[in-house]
């Protein structure tokens, strides 16, 4: 059953080798000014935020670096990082993105790239990883593998656990 995500990636990474949108996961606002000024330099990619700042707050992130609106997705349903992915991989599917740049802090991309790894992967949805610096440690390991088993259980289920 896992043996096919190594595959959905590598046809995903062939089939766009460059990302085609950014994503964003909520935890700072930090997060947002990097993913403002990131996307400066990739002005044709739309920019997903799961979960992030107030909405006034986040669109004033984006619209102080010259982001416009119509590029801007804020998406508040989310209430975890498992949830970052498994509420908005069908919308990414909907609007046929496999290839997508993903932006959280330092301590906290391998735990995203895990469930990254599983939940985007057995989707056929690519990701590129950017790391916001960050003066915090790394996520426990114990984290890393609840989420891991979580994603799994949303590979095969649809649901995330995400009330256990």
């Amino acid at each position: 059953m896992l043996l096919f995500i190594p595959v959905r990636l590598a046809i995903a990474h062939h089939q766009a080798p460059q990302p085609q949108a950014i994503l964003v996961l909520g935890g700072g606002e930090d997060r947002e000014e990097f993913a403002a000024q990131f996307a400066k330099f990739h002005p044709t990619l739309k920019i997903w935020v799961s979960s992030g700042s107030p909405p006034n707050k986040s669109r004033a992130i984006f619209q102080d670096a010259g982001i416009a609106d119509s590029r801007v997705y804020l998406d508040y349903r989310a209430t975890d990082t498992v949830t970052n992915f498994t509420t908005l991989v069908k919308v990414f599917q909907q609007q046929q993105i496999q290839h997508l740049f993903l932006i959280t802090s330092d301590y906290h991309m391998p735990r995203a790239k895990a469930i990254a790894t599983l939940v985007l992967g057995s989707q056929g949805i690519a990701f590129t990883p950017f790391a916001v610096p960050s003066n915090r440690t790394q996520e426990s390991l114990l984290h890393i593998i609840r989420d891991i088993v979580r994603s799994l259980l949303w590979i095969v289920t649809g649901h995330t656990g995400a009330s256990l």
